[in-house]
Protein backbone atom coordinates (compact mmCIF):
# COMPACT_ATOMS: atom_id res chain seq x y z
CA UNK A 1 0.00 0.00 0.00
CA UNK A 2 1.41 3.53 -0.70
CA UNK A 3 2.89 5.21 1.78
CA UNK A 4 1.12 8.53 0.27
CA UNK A 5 -1.84 9.61 -1.49
CA UNK A 6 -1.68 8.95 -5.29
CA UNK A 7 -4.25 11.64 -5.80
CA UNK A 8 -1.88 14.44 -5.92
CA UNK A 9 -3.82 18.52 -6.18
CA UNK A 10 -5.05 18.97 -9.39
CA UNK A 11 -3.04 21.50 -10.95
CA UNK A 12 -2.26 22.05 -14.99
CA UNK A 13 1.01 19.81 -13.88
CA UNK A 14 -0.52 17.34 -12.88
CA UNK A 15 -2.89 16.83 -15.58
CA UNK A 16 -0.49 17.61 -18.30
CA UNK A 17 1.29 14.76 -16.50
CA UNK A 18 -1.51 12.48 -16.48
CA UNK A 19 -2.89 13.26 -19.91
CA UNK A 20 1.35 12.48 -21.24
CA UNK A 21 1.74 9.43 -19.22
CA UNK A 22 -1.98 8.00 -20.34
CA UNK A 23 -0.80 8.43 -24.00
CA UNK A 24 3.01 7.37 -23.61
CA UNK A 25 2.63 4.35 -21.38
CA UNK A 26 -1.60 3.58 -20.75
CA UNK A 27 -1.90 4.70 -17.65
CA UNK A 28 -0.91 6.87 -15.07
CA UNK A 29 2.27 6.01 -13.78
CA UNK A 30 2.32 5.92 -9.78
CA UNK A 31 5.76 7.71 -8.57
CA UNK A 32 4.01 10.71 -11.23
CA UNK A 33 1.43 10.93 -8.73
CA UNK A 34 3.72 10.24 -5.74
CA UNK A 35 5.75 12.77 -6.76
CA UNK A 36 2.43 15.43 -7.71
CA UNK A 37 2.28 16.31 -4.30
CA UNK A 38 5.25 19.01 -4.78
CA UNK A 39 5.33 20.32 -7.99
CA UNK A 40 8.71 21.74 -8.48
CA UNK A 41 10.02 17.80 -7.34
CA UNK A 42 7.92 16.66 -10.00
CA UNK A 43 8.38 19.30 -12.91
CA UNK A 44 12.49 18.51 -12.30
CA UNK A 45 12.02 14.99 -12.09
CA UNK A 46 10.13 15.28 -15.48
CA UNK A 47 13.02 17.45 -16.66
CA UNK A 48 15.47 14.84 -15.59
CA UNK A 49 14.14 11.99 -16.91
CA UNK A 50 13.42 13.54 -20.71
CA UNK A 51 16.95 14.91 -20.55
CA UNK A 52 18.09 11.31 -19.76
CA UNK A 53 16.39 9.45 -22.24
CA UNK A 54 18.08 11.55 -25.03
CA UNK A 55 21.66 10.14 -23.88
CA UNK A 56 23.21 8.15 -26.67
CA UNK A 57 26.70 7.13 -26.15
CA UNK A 58 25.54 3.58 -23.94
CA UNK A 59 23.79 0.53 -26.00
CA UNK A 60 20.10 1.25 -25.03
CA UNK A 61 19.95 -2.86 -24.22
CA UNK A 62 23.20 -2.66 -21.62
CA UNK A 63 21.43 0.31 -20.03
CA UNK A 64 18.55 -1.13 -19.60
CA UNK A 65 20.14 -4.62 -18.12
CA UNK A 66 21.59 -2.01 -15.37
CA UNK A 67 19.13 -0.24 -14.77
CA UNK A 68 17.33 -3.70 -13.77
CA UNK A 69 19.59 -5.02 -11.97
CA UNK A 70 19.96 -1.86 -9.80
CA UNK A 71 16.42 -2.00 -9.25
CA UNK A 72 16.50 -5.29 -8.23
CA UNK A 73 19.30 -5.41 -5.98
CA UNK A 74 17.38 -2.62 -4.54
CA UNK A 75 14.28 -4.72 -4.40
CA UNK A 76 11.80 -1.90 -5.85
CA UNK A 77 8.96 -3.73 -7.18
CA UNK A 78 7.74 -1.35 -9.10
CA UNK A 79 10.69 -0.48 -10.69
CA UNK A 80 11.09 -4.31 -11.81
CA UNK A 81 7.25 -4.56 -12.89
CA UNK A 82 8.05 -1.35 -15.48
CA UNK A 83 11.32 -2.39 -15.93
CA UNK A 84 10.23 -5.76 -17.51
CA UNK A 85 7.64 -3.55 -19.85
CA UNK A 86 10.33 -1.49 -20.73
CA UNK A 87 12.88 -4.86 -21.67
CA UNK A 88 9.95 -5.87 -23.59
CA UNK A 89 9.29 -2.00 -25.95
CA UNK A 90 13.48 -2.58 -26.13
CA UNK A 91 12.83 -5.84 -27.77
CA UNK A 92 15.01 -7.88 -25.36
CA UNK A 93 14.58 -11.06 -24.72
CA UNK A 94 12.01 -12.18 -22.34
CA UNK A 95 14.53 -14.59 -20.76
CA UNK A 96 17.34 -11.99 -20.19
CA UNK A 97 14.59 -9.82 -18.64
CA UNK A 98 13.12 -12.47 -16.49
CA UNK A 99 16.75 -13.60 -15.17
CA UNK A 100 18.34 -10.26 -14.51
CA UNK A 101 17.41 -10.52 -10.63
CA UNK A 102 19.56 -13.84 -10.29
CA UNK A 103 21.57 -12.76 -13.52
CA UNK A 104 24.65 -14.99 -11.66
CA UNK A 105 22.65 -18.30 -11.92
CA UNK A 106 21.96 -17.47 -15.22
CA UNK A 107 25.30 -16.46 -16.55
CA UNK A 108 24.86 -18.25 -19.99
CA UNK A 109 21.63 -16.30 -21.17
CA UNK A 110 23.89 -12.63 -20.68
CA UNK A 111 27.48 -11.83 -23.05
CA UNK A 112 30.47 -11.08 -20.85
CA UNK A 113 29.78 -7.12 -21.61
CA UNK A 114 26.06 -7.74 -20.06
CA UNK A 115 27.35 -9.96 -17.21
CA UNK A 116 29.82 -6.96 -16.40
CA UNK A 117 27.55 -4.08 -16.75
CA UNK A 118 25.27 -5.85 -14.11
CA UNK A 119 28.20 -6.75 -11.80
CA UNK A 120 28.79 -3.02 -11.88
CA UNK A 121 25.62 -1.85 -11.62
CA UNK A 122 25.01 -4.00 -8.37
CA UNK A 123 28.66 -2.74 -7.15
CA UNK A 124 27.40 0.73 -7.11
CA UNK A 125 23.95 0.19 -5.88
CA UNK A 126 25.88 -1.15 -2.76
CA UNK A 127 26.03 1.05 0.53
CA UNK A 128 29.10 1.64 0.96
CA UNK A 129 29.68 0.99 -3.21
CA UNK A 130 32.23 -1.59 -4.25
CA UNK A 131 32.83 -0.81 -7.51
CA UNK A 132 36.44 -1.32 -8.00
CA UNK A 133 39.13 0.03 -10.07
CA UNK A 134 39.75 -3.55 -12.16
CA UNK A 135 35.42 -3.53 -13.36
CA UNK A 136 35.77 0.84 -13.67
CA UNK A 137 38.99 -0.20 -16.11
CA UNK A 138 37.71 -2.89 -18.26
CA UNK A 139 34.11 -1.51 -18.13
CA UNK A 140 36.11 1.52 -20.09
CA UNK A 141 38.25 -0.27 -22.14
CA UNK A 142 34.99 -1.94 -23.71
CA UNK A 143 32.63 0.66 -23.59
CA UNK A 144 34.90 4.25 -23.89
CA UNK A 145 34.55 7.06 -21.52
CA UNK A 146 31.43 8.53 -22.81
CA UNK A 147 29.52 5.60 -22.30
CA UNK A 148 30.94 4.20 -19.22
CA UNK A 149 30.13 7.94 -17.34
CA UNK A 150 26.17 7.20 -18.82
CA UNK A 151 26.29 4.08 -17.50
CA UNK A 152 27.64 5.34 -14.01
CA UNK A 153 24.98 8.45 -14.24
CA UNK A 154 21.74 5.90 -15.35
CA UNK A 155 23.06 3.24 -12.30
CA UNK A 156 22.87 6.65 -10.05
CA UNK A 157 19.25 7.57 -11.50
CA UNK A 158 17.82 4.09 -11.34
CA UNK A 159 18.81 4.04 -7.30
CA UNK A 160 17.59 7.07 -7.00
CA UNK A 161 14.00 5.69 -8.93
CA UNK A 162 13.96 2.72 -7.01
CA UNK A 163 15.07 4.51 -3.23
CA UNK A 164 11.81 6.87 -3.92
CA UNK A 165 9.69 4.42 -5.14
CA UNK A 166 10.33 1.98 -2.37
CA UNK A 167 10.29 4.48 0.34
CA UNK A 168 6.73 5.72 -1.22
CA UNK A 169 5.67 2.31 -0.95
CA UNK A 170 4.80 1.70 -4.52
CA UNK A 171 4.32 -1.70 -6.15
CA UNK A 172 3.99 -3.39 -9.58
CA UNK A 173 0.99 -1.50 -11.78
CA UNK A 174 0.92 -4.59 -13.83
CA UNK A 175 2.95 -4.31 -16.97
CA UNK A 176 4.50 -7.18 -16.39
CA UNK A 177 1.71 -8.89 -17.26
CA UNK A 178 0.82 -6.98 -19.99
CA UNK A 179 4.15 -8.48 -22.01
CA UNK A 180 2.95 -11.90 -21.20
CA UNK A 181 2.43 -14.36 -24.05
CA UNK A 182 -1.63 -15.42 -22.84
CA UNK A 183 -2.07 -19.09 -22.82
CA UNK A 184 -4.01 -20.73 -26.00
CA UNK A 185 -6.75 -22.98 -24.97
Amino acid sequence: MPRIPLTPPRTLLTRIGAWYSRRTYGKVLDPGLAYGHHSRVLLSYVRLERSVAKWRALDAGLKHLAVMAAAARINCSWCMDFGYWEGHELGLPTEKIERVPRWREAREVFTELELLVMEYAEAMTETEPTVTDELARELIARLGEEAFVELTAMVALENWRSRVNSAFGLTGQGFAEACQVPSRR
